[in-house]
């Protein structure tokens, strides 16, 4: 490919974004062709993406997951789901009662509470025990699948939800 016809080096946050600065991605830049400069990483070029990676050796091997902030997008992750089954837990009485008939006070009460404990604990999931918590919480809800066998199918579906939601956070957070 000719230099006439080669697309523009990413810079900047689009560097960033390709997965790093622009030494990493195999780009070099028009000045740096030219001759007039040394590698875009060298000391003192101070670009948006050597700020980035300044805490990070070169060729550490980490793998870098591409988010600005990958410990607030996993809390963000394990708070939506858990506000979405809260959601679906309210949103879930009136049907199952039609359905199923013989839903009681005690079973709705218990709904109830599992829906307040799921929007407490997606409040506190910058805290480490509430990954944990929010494991018991799915348990707890297959569990009052005795009192309605639609309880049992929405446990077993947001228990697979939140399994999803750990193997992300394990991925991203290692």
């Amino acid at each position: 490919m000719t230099e006439g016809n080669r697309p523009p080096a990413p810079t900047g946050d689009r560097a960033a974004a390709a997965g790093g600065p622009a030494e990493e991605a195999g780009a070099r830049g028009p000045a740096e062709e030219a001759g007039a400069g040394g590698p875009s990483g060298a000391a003192g070029a101070g670009g948006p993406a050597d700020e980035a990676d300044a805490g990070v050796p070169a060729g550490a091997g980490e793998r870098r997951s591409g988010l600005r902030d990958p410990v607030k997008a996993v809390r963000g992750l394990g708070a939506g789901t858990l506000a979405l089954e809260a959601l679906v837990l309210v949103l879930a009485i009136q049907p199952i009662r039609v359905v199923g008939g013989d839903l009681g006070g005690p079973a709705i009460a218990v709904i109830v509470t599992l829906a307040v404990a799921c929007v407490l604990l997606a409040g506190q999931m910058k805290r480490r025990w509430a990954w944990h918590a929010g494991t018991v919480l799915q348990g707890l809800l297959m569990l009052a699948g005795l009192l309605h066998w639609s309880l049992f199918v929405l446990g077993v579906t947001f228990a697979l939800v939140w399994a999803y939601a750990l193997h992300v956070r394990r991925v991203i957070l290692g």
